[in-house]
């Protein structure tokens, strides 16, 4: 979904601004972001008692995560708005309720000086507790605002110490808001609870996960995703799908995200006029621990109920998301004077069958990403997407014709062989 600028639009850009720069701002002459849709990121650091442990490179947790920080900001795109928050940094007592409260900004989210924000991580000593899910509920109002892709990118030595608020569900709760925030998490020589929690968060939000020994991959990963954040993104749209298509809302082209429970049928609406063609896909993620043996069901359905085509995909447990795709081309009119056509209401049905044991929360819903394109369609739409063979049919054609002409054959040359041995 990420698509990088070209060369030629950039040049295109640049003529058709020395052309009208009268007309242009300043700053946007300049090129510097103009504020609200710029990338956000807020890089979140654990700094509780454990990162005095000193088993990088032989130095602390908190020295790699220092000298990592460093570097990462004299790279930092200038286009970015980069934050600093902490977790566990500033009380060193054993009052849990406390210690489950330590969270702060240590630089806020914004234009970058790069002196002032290298000063603030200096500061930084190894003191608390380690409460991650209430520093994630912080850091997503940290990014709030814009329509710009915002990130956050956690970095932890151990797990989370202030259940019952499971970072995990934490995660869900910021997924299942549909402000397209992404959270990827970096775990300092993890342990293997460590490392299911912190890939647990990361894929709630569709974000990565990486295990972390040394202090140049802390600074390559770190560097990598703040540089990711500054890639043009298609920024999803939310929105709630209903259950019967007379009641769901109506999509234009466009990305689009949704949750839906286990089992549940989500429907959506789509107008396609005469001569275009419908393309959609969906995906769902399993965000928490499902049942092998699950599937997916994507139907075009008329609005009287007719089923028009299908996609469906089954799954076993190997992957965390599950996608599949449908083509309707809708033929166009011959009697092209009898003035504007009238466009037909196509219904999306998506319907899932993950299951979950006990004990595994089914709230909320799992991750939905729907995918709707109508285009021009081909010159002979009866020809296309039938049944899903496409032009297909056309060799299917010539398969079973070549098949029927060598039974035949092989038929005659049977019955000619056994002619001539009877005869000799």
């Amino acid at each position: 979904m990420i698509t990088r600028t070209r060369l030629a639009a950039g040049a295109c850009a640049l003529l058709a601004a020395l052309a009208g720069g009268i007309a242009f701002p300043a700053a946007a002459s300049t090129g510097e972001p103009t504020g609200e849709d710029a990338p956000k990121v807020d890089l979140v650091l654990d700094v509780s008692g454990s990162m005095r442990t000193r088993d990088i490179d032989g130095g602390t947790r908190m020295a790699a995560a220092k000298q990592a920080f460093n570097e990462v900001l004299d790279a930092t795109p200038e286009e970015v708005r980069l934050g600093i928050r902490t977790l566990g940094a500033d009380y060193p007592g054993d009052d849990r309720e406390k210690g489950c409260k330590d969270t702060a900004q240590l630089y806020p989210v914004g234009p970058l000086d790069r002196t002032e924000a290298k000063t603030a991580v200096a500061t930084l000593a190894p003191t608390g507790w380690t409460p991650i899910g209430p520093a994630l509920l912080a850091a997503a109002d940290d990014l709030d605002g814009g329509d710009g892709s915002k990130r956050i990118v956690l970095i932890s030595d151990g797990e989370d110490t202030c259940a019952p608020l499971d970072p995990c569900e934490v995660a869900r709760e910021i997924a299942a808001q549909g402000i397209g925030l992404t959270i990827d998490t970096l775990g300092l020589v993890p342990s293997t609870a460590m490392r299911q929690q912190l890939s647990c968060i990361a894929e709630a939000t569709g974000g990565t996960y990486t295990s972390i020994e040394h202090t140049d991959e802390l600074t390559d990963r770190v560097n990598q995703l703040v540089d990711r954040a500054a890639d043009p993104v298609v920024t999803p749209v939310a929105t709630e799908g209903a259950d019967a298509c007379a009641k769901a809302p109506t999509l234009e082209s466009g990305l689009y995200t949704d949750r839906e429970e286990f089992g549940q049928q989500r429907w959506y609406r789509v107008d396609v006029l005469p001569g275009q063609e419908l393309r959609a896909s969906v995906s769902v993620g399993a965000d928490r621990a499902v049942n092998p043996s699950y599937g997916l069901l994507l139907r075009a359905v008329t609005v009287h109920g007719r089923e028009i085509v299908r996609g469906e995909a089954a799954g076993n447990g190997r992957t965390d998301v599950i996608s599949t795709g449908l083509r309707y081309p809708k033929a166009d009119r011959d009697d092209a004077d009898a003035g504007t056509p009238a466009a037909e209401t196509v219904c999306l049905q998506v319907t899932n069958s993950f299951s979950v044991a006990s004990g595994v929360k089914t709230t909320p819903g799992l991750p939905l990403e729907l995918t709707v394109d109508v285009v021009d369609g081909p010159s002979d739409a009866d020809d296309v997407a039938s049944f899903g063979l496409g032009r297909g049919w056309w060799l299917l054609g010539v398969l079973v014709l070549a098949g029927f002409l060598a039974g035949l054959l092989w038929g005659w040359l049977s019955r000619l062989r056994f002619a001539v041995w009877r005869t000799h």
